[in-house]
Parts: C-alpha cells; structure tokens; sequence
C-alpha cells in the first residue's frame, strides 16, 4: 500500500490497524532545537481518543504517546521523530460476523477488491483509529507556528446549526461541552439529539467550522500547491468527510462579484473576508475559516441489508462500540490537519525567502 506520507517538508508517515498491536509514526523535516511540552500533545491525544463521554464510542483507549527517537531533553534534535500508541481494548470479537460481509458504506468492499485481503476487525488501517497519528504529528505542528492560532468546534449536527458568525462566539468555550460547541444553548441541544439517535441505534452527521488566525501573508503556492487545495486535501483526507469549503463556499455562487469583491484597507488588509484569507492560492493576512462536512457514520446498531463476499444478499446488524456521531471527536483532528499543512507551507516559505 502507497500513499501512507503526508507533506512535504514537514512530513508524516504511518503504521498500524485498529485491532492490532499498536500505531504510530515517524515525523521527518521538524527543524532541530524547537522545544516541545510534552503534555500539550498528549492532551490534543485527549481531546481525540474514545470513550471520553456519553456521545462518543465507550471504546476504553489510554492512548498515551510514546516518543522513541528525535527528542533529547525535551527539545527536537532535527532527526527523525518517532512514536508509538498502544492499542489496549480492542475487542475484535465484536467483528466477527463481519468476516465475509461487506459493511453498507464501509471500505470492506472496495479495500477487499483493490487488494485481495482485508483486516476486518474495525476496519483495519482504514479505521478512524490511524487519525490519533495525524493529531500526534499535529500538535507538534502547532508549537512549530506557535504564533499561528488554530481552532475548530462543532457548528451544526443534523439540522441543528449554530446561526452567529464565528466573530461572535467565545473560542474558550469549545471545550465546555462534549460537542465542542462554543454556543452553549445549540450545544444542549446537539447532544440531546445525538443521545436520542443513540437510543434509536441509528447515527446522524454534522459539520465543523476551523478558524485560523494570525496567519502570515505568504504561505501558499499560486499554481498546483495553493494553500486552499492543500487545506482541502487534508480536511478530505480525514474518514466521513464529505465536503469542503472555505470563504463564502458555495454562498458565494448566489452572489454578485460588486457584493463578493474585499475591498482593500489602506494597510492592505480587507474591509470583508468572503475571500477566506486566501487569495490565488496564497494567504492575505487575513483569518482563514472553512467548513468540513462529515457524514453520519456507517455502523448501525440495526439492520441492514448488505452482500456477503460471494455476492450474496444477507441481513446484517452492526455489533461493538461505535460512534453516534463522530463530529465531536473529529474537532481535534481537523485542527491537527490544518496545522500539519500549515507547518509544511511555512517551512516552504522559509526554503524559498533563504
């Protein structure tokens, strides 16, 4: 299997499956003698990993972070860094009826016939489960452009929506609730309704809004690596995403290039942003905000018509510990996403300003 490396200069690449042994990475390009707090990384860890409250899979995961190599005395030495994450409470006999069965909207059926071979136990390497790597390699990411402030929450679940633009709301207040909503009146009422989807053995799905501020003007390419398409790359990169926009996205196209069009302050900043802070491909100086919609999960705690590996109709009913609605536990990992393209962008800038 390709494809396990992402970036550039700063980059990660992966190993490990759900159910086995352990995952982690090996991080390559982090500049030499950047000190790390140790106890940050493990807290975005935190923010990621299952069982954390009743909306969330009751999966028992410690997932403590073990650093191997490119660390010395709590700063990076500039060689390879590499990690480990232990999987402790796998219970793969919860997938045991999934041997030769193609989960509805899974990637049991296309995995199985592109390779020929499949870990059906969580999905394997294609299970949610390899993102706590991304969210490693991302917080560290974050203390490289530590200037650079990055936060994401949860803006809507099913056709709950948080109605104020994000210059209204209280960033501080994202992790006060388990939905990661900084309204607090919308978040009670998210998790309400996940909770009654739950009882229902049913999943529903959501969006999350990232804002990135003090981002410096520069970061992007203006042909095939624009800032924007990179951005994109990594918010669809990440399991039940279904969507991407930043700026005014797809509002935009209802509107009138006099009413679309940022005018310029004095100062070069921009009397609006419906550019999203980003402009040909590189970054204005103004705050970067997008949307990534994530559909609703594909395991039901009900039934389902599905094939089995023969091609045969069969009934099938989803087993185990699973998600009602995986928005919640994807804030930190849209986050991290975002600051790993950001990472690379800003030591690309360097490369080429040198």
């Amino acid at each position: 299997m390709g494809n396990n490396t992402f970036g550039n200069l700063f980059t990660l690449t992966t190993f490990g499956e759900s159910h086995g042994e352990a995952i982690g990475g090996i991080i390559n390009g982090c500049p030499a003698g950047l000190e790390l707090d140790l106890d940050a990384i493990q807290l975005e860890l935190d923010r990621r990993k299952p069982g954390q409250s009743a909306i969330v899979t009751q999966r028992k995961e410690a997932d403590k972070v073990q650093f191997l190599s490119g660390i010395f005395e709590g700063k990076t030495t500039g060689t390879t860094i590499g990690f480990i994450i232990n999987n402790t409470n796998q219970k793969s006999k919860d997938y045991s009826h999934n041997v030769n069965i193609y989960r509805p909207s899974h990637a049991d059926f296309t995995y199985d016939k592109k390779y020929g071979i499949r870990d059906y136990r969580g999905g394997g390497r294609t299970s949610a489960r390899e993102t706590a790597n991304w969210v490693v390699a991302g917080a560290i990411a974050k203390q490289l452009i530590s200037s650079i402030k990055i936060n994401a929450f949860t803006s809507s679940v099913g056709e709950i929506t948080i109605n104020k633009p994000y210059q209204e709301l209280d960033f501080s207040l994202i992790e006060s609730n388990d939905i990661r909503c900084p309204d607090i009146k919308v978040a009670e009422k998210m998790i309400s309704h996940i909770k009654e989807i739950k009882k229902q053995g049913d999943t529903i799905g959501g969006t999350i809004t990232c804002v990135i501020q003090n981002v410096p003007i520069g970061l992007g390419e203006p042909i095939f690596n624009k800032l924007h398409a990179q951005l994109g790359n990594a918010m669809l990169s990440i399991n039940a995403v279904k969507g991407f926009e930043y700026g005014s996205g797809f509002c935009g196209t209802k509107m009138k290039g006099s009413e679309h069009n940022d005018a310029f302050n004095a100062d070069g900043s921009t009397k609006t942003n419906l550019s999203g802070g980003i402009q040909g491909g590189i970054s204005n100086g103004m705050d970067i905000y997008f949307r990534v919609a994530f559909k609703p999960v594909a395991t039901l705690i009900q039934k389902q018509e599905t094939i089995d590996s023969d091609g045969t109709i069969i009934e099938m009913q989803g087993r185990g510990r699973h998600d009602p609605c995986v928005v919640p536990r994807a804030v930190p990992i849209v986050e991290a996403m975002a600051a790993l393209v950001l990472a690379d962008f800003y030591l690309l800038n360097k490369t080429t300003k040198a």
